[in-house]
């Protein structure tokens, strides 16, 4: 089998990995094309090298270029969520696709308690008043007006329980923090975390995280209805998608001040749109250009996990493994 690799793999022992797996790998990243291939672009790529598979990360794979290669032995997508492939298409062809889930969850929850920490300890004002030559005679000036609170224990709440909600639990848990979550879909049970209902949990928690696909089960999910009842020295954490959020509730929230902050990695629209800046720039908002999940060792990886699950399925003969996204996806929707 021959395969095209556009996803990055530039780990050279996953990359020698890959190329031990199959008779022959086209590697073409779409980094030194500077952006992803858009679908002409991948459809005359495929036809261009003649492959029988493609391993993809960002590309456009819609129904036009699968309907093009209705041969294709299988698609990898180097993703947590397949959200760039037309998977019902994919699934009609008989084209498996593979993803790679988790593959950022470590990257996303090291920066969702680091920039909670560094919301609530006002790090950033604190290091614009020192770099703006404010420090006066007195000693105990900035101690003072800038003294912020502990993550410690803080009751954490994470609205989806997948692999980012369930890394960042396990790590705050030793902090401590009380754990407190929402997803129908996660069923084991595990006494160090409490499962609650959504009110409950936007009422009781400190910081309230959310790690949700966009899905029509969750666009718009989380409104008014759940953002009035959060605590007014809590902190909204959204490190996932923007578009679960009701954009302008959540603006209410954060300019009327009735809540301490919000940490914002997402946004309704990249580049922002006016009302995205608005709340960029509110002095409560700590807001990052959706990078939570940007860390080099990400790529890393998503190149094992997708060896991994090709290998279990192409070789090992497990033909049921969790990362054949094709029916899971389809079937039901998880918030997962």
């Amino acid at each position: 089998m021959k395969v095209l690799l556009t996803a990055p793999y530039e780990n050279a022992k996953a990359l020698k990995e890959l190329e031990g797996l199959f008779d022959e790998v086209v590697y073409r990243s779409w980094k030194p094309h500077g952006r992803a291939y858009n679908p002409e672009e991948l459809s005359a790529l495929i036809q261009e090298t003649g492959v029988d598979a493609l391993i993809s990360e960002h590309d456009e794979i819609t129904a036009d270029v699968l309907r093009a290669n209705p041969e294709l032995k299988f698609v990898g997508i180097c993703r947590g969520t397949p959200s760039n492939i037309d998977l019902a298409v994919a699934t009609e062809l008989g084209i498996p696709v593979f993803n790679t889930p988790a593959r950022n969850a470590q990257a996303v929850a090291e920066m969702f308690i680091a920039n909670v920490i560094t919301l609530m300890r006002n790090t950033i004002p604190g290091i614009n008043w020192l770099e703006g030559k404010n420090w006066g005679e007195g000693a105990h000036t900035s101690y003072l007006q800038f003294k912020g609170n502990e993550l410690a224990g803080k009751r954490v709440g994470m609205v989806g329980f997948g692999a980012v909600g369930q890394h960042i639990a396990r790590m705050l848990v030793n902090f401590p923090c009380e754990i407190y979550y929402f997803d129908p879909y996660y069923t084991d049970e595990n006494t160090d975390f409490k499962k609650v209902e959504l009110d409950e949990l936007f009422a009781e928690c400190d910081v309230v995280g959310i790690h949700l696909p966009v899905t029509n089960e969750t666009k718009g999910m989380i409104d008014k209805k759940y953002l009035s009842l959060m605590k007014p020295e809590a902190i909204f954490v959204n490190t996932a998608r923007a578009t679960v959020v009701n954009r302008e509730d959540l603006l209410d929230i954060i300019e009327n001040g009735k809540i301490r902050g919000a940490v914002l990695d997402v946004f309704y629209n990249e580049p922002p749109d006016e009302i995205d800046y608005k709340m960029i720039l509110n002095k409560n908002v700590l807001a990052t250009p959706h990078i939570a999940g940007a860390t080099h060792e990400v790529e890393d990886h998503h190149a094992f996990i997708m060896n991994n699950n090709l290998r279990e399925f192409f070789i090992n003969g497990n033909k049921s493994i969790k990362q054949l996204v094709n029916k899971a996806v389809l079937d039901k929707t998880t918030i997962q």
